[in-house]
């Protein structure tokens, strides 16, 4: 019987967001403009991905509104959802505000759930804190009448008797959907589908698995958590995202077909899909996942850099790779004041990273290092 006829069908095939269009924004250097988000947007919907996640939202005057509007005119508010940036109860309020504003009816909430990454984000550690946090964020938002799906941001990591009272919590509170974010990739398949199956035992819980491609699994670790109960699973076009990338949407969809006999998906749309983003991103068309690509270790976020022990699934120099700066226009003080640093150039940081932004903006311009930063401060310097 050829492999294609021996299918091992699903009882519940599994729905699909993709998270191009907002995962991106964390891949060092690349940046979608809206023109390109809706063609993204309009493939996606016409392949068959139910909702199209774009931009992050942390309060009034989100620079991704452009690409949130952008997709709400191509496929409709209803296929969108935006992602909210959870760090206290007042940022909860401000970011509501402004998804509100932009007509945005789905949303998720990003929660650090591991000690590591809830200490260096939220501040402190604290079980008890993680779990009122996220209930007053969802019981605020369903208040307001959005969907709701909320996160556990380095959930792989998260010991289980932390994990899972903090999902119960939130769908306790209302909350529609639960994503477990492999932020850092190290779970094997079968390691997957026992997490994932204490998640869905727990009562009214509807999960979502959201993996990180840095050990080449993170297609794999999704069909895993579809096997264990999983309903939705979130991936990207050509794998776009930070570090190793995401589940690539591709190689998801046609494991869906030939392993499950899945032919729910409209495929042929994947090649131009590809071509567009790829494009968009500024990739080319050589883009491929994993942990020895020029992008698997680089960052545009001082967090990132200062702390990549809470980002890396393994260190940069052991597949002989190499930590680097890589920005292009996200530009902020913070990001500036670590790339001088040690330097000796002294400037105004604030006056230099808006010189420096603009100019970014103006001229189309190229990555940035360290050093071209550092380069730009001595041309600020003599200006």
């Amino acid at each position: 019987m050829a492999a294609t006829e021996n299918h091992d069908e699903l009882v519940n095939p599994p729905r699909i967001s993709d998270a191009t269009l907002r995962d991106s924004a964390h891949m060092a250097g690349v940046e979608f403009g809206p023109r390109d988000a809706a063609a993204i947007a309009g493939l996606l919907v016409r392949t068959g991905v139910e909702l199209v996640e774009v931009g992050m939202v942390s309060g009034p005057g989100s620079k991704d509104a452009p690409l949130v509007e952008a997709v709400h005119d191509a496929v409709g508010p209803e296929r969108g959802m935006t992602l909210l940036v959870v760090r206290d109860r007042q940022q909860v309020a401000r970011a509501l505000d402004e998804a509100e504003r932009l007509g945005v009816r789905h949303i998720m909430y990003s929660i650090p759930t591991s000690e590591q990454h809830a200490r260096l984000k939220l501040g402190t550690p604290s079980a008890k804190f993680l779990n009122a946090l996220a209930r007053s964020a969802i019981t605020q938002a369903k208040e307001r009448g959005f969907h709701v799906t909320f996160s556990g941001e380095d959930g792989a990591r998260t010991p289980r008797e932390r994990l899972v009272p903090y999902v119960t919590a939130g769908f306790e509170a209302g909350a529609d959907r639960f994503r477990l974010a492999e932020t850092v990739a190290c779970l094997s398949p079968w390691q997957m589908e026992a997490v994932i199956g204490e998640l869905t035992a727990i009562d009214g819980s509807e999960i979502e698995i959201h993996s990180h491609n840095m050990l080449g699994m993170a297609v794999a670790n999704s069909l895993a958590a579809v096997r264990a109960g999983a309903r939705w699973v979130s991936a990207t076009v050509g794998g776009i995202g930070e570090r190793g990338g995401n589940a690539p949407l591709a190689e998801l969809l046609t494991a869906l077909r030939v392993v499950h006999g899945d032919t729910r998906f409209d495929l042929g749309h994947l090649t131009e899909l590809s071509r567009i983003a790829l494009r968009g991103a500024g990739l080319g068309t050589a883009f491929q996942s994993g942990p020895t690509t020029p992008h698997a270790f680089a960052y545009e976020l001082p967090g990132q850099l200062s702390h990549p022990e809470a980002y890396e699934t393994l260190p940069a120099e052991l597949v002989g790779g190499s930590r680097e700066l890589r920005v292009r226009t996200r530009l902020t003080p913070a990001l500036v004041t670590w790339a001088l640093a040690d330097s000796g150039t002294s400037v105004d940081i604030d006056a230099f990273t808006g010189w420096l932004t603009d100019r970014q903006q103006n001229t189309g311009g190229p990555l940035l290092d360290r050093d071209a930063i550092r380069k730009a401060a001595i041309d600020f310097q003599a200006a």
